[in-house]
């Protein structure tokens, strides 16, 4: 068992809120920092190609700024890999995107995307970035990414999210968590955890990261930014307390 998980809170959705009106605030960067300042292990951010929330001066901040981990989210396309090979964050995450959805939906497909991602894992490699493949909680998958040359995958926990009652989503996360840890791979996971739902998933001990963004950001409505990252950071530990 990974005996501290990190966490890394996705800041995506207050780009949302300040895209609404076109205006400059709220700054995803100083609410990057906030959570750092409130125990965050890194940041996450996802530049989209279509550019509806975070923006690339946003990202070239984070990248400077910022002083945990940073975790880049973004397509294998030329435009996003040379983007990153200039900012060197601690990680890229490779993701899938469609420019109708509302976000992201599922893994990428790494059957039909072979070629292209692989081509943009090696580019990464050769110049020391780090890579991570955002992948729905499959076996086959897991190897795909190995044989693919990734550092670690990040599990896809939507249909967990969805169907927490259901057993079988839980069994899926768990085998593919153990699968890509036994073959050398990092394990992370996100998307669509809460403070309601992340024990489950931060217990599976080979899983060394969670990545949460929405749920935080909702809840700070309520509570703010800083005590929604101490809620979330002390669900992940009553779940597993190897960790304190």
């Amino acid at each position: 068992m990974t005996l501290y998980q990190r966490l890394y809170i996705n800041i995506d959705h207050v780009a949302t809120v300040r895209q609404a009106r076109g205006s400059v605030t709220p700054d995803p960067v100083a609410a990057a920092l906030l959570c750092e300042r409130a125990g965050a292990d890194g940041i996450t951010a996802h530049l989209r190609e279509d550019r509806r929330h975070m923006q690339d001066d946003d990202i070239h901040r984070l990248a400077t700024q910022l002083t945990r981990g940073f975790n880049f989210e973004c397509a294998a396309t030329d435009e996003m890999v040379a983007l990153a090979l200039a900012l060197r964050p601690t990680e890229v995450t490779l993701v899938p995107e469609r420019r109708q959805e509302v976000t992201t939906e599922g893994g990428l497909d790494l059957v039909r995307g072979a070629a292209v991602i692989g081509a943009a894992i090696a580019r990464l490699k050769r110049a020391g970035v780090r890579t991570s493949l955002f992948i729905d909680p499959d076996v086959d998958t897991v190897e795909r990414s190995h044989a693919l040359g990734a550092d670690a995958v990040e599990l896809h926990t939507g249909q967990y999210a969805r169907a927490a009652a259901d057993p079988r989503t839980l069994r899926a996360l768990a085998a593919s968590a153990t699968a890509a840890a036994s073959r050398g791979l990092s394990v992370h996971a996100g998307h669509g955890l809460s403070i309601e739902n992340v024990g489950p998933v931060a217990v599976i001990p080979e899983i060394e990261e969670l990545n949460i963004g929405h749920a935080i950001i909702g809840r700070a409505i309520f509570v703010g930014l800083s005590e929604a990252v101490r809620e979330i950071r002390a669900a992940m530990d009553a779940a597993r307390p190897h960790s304190l």
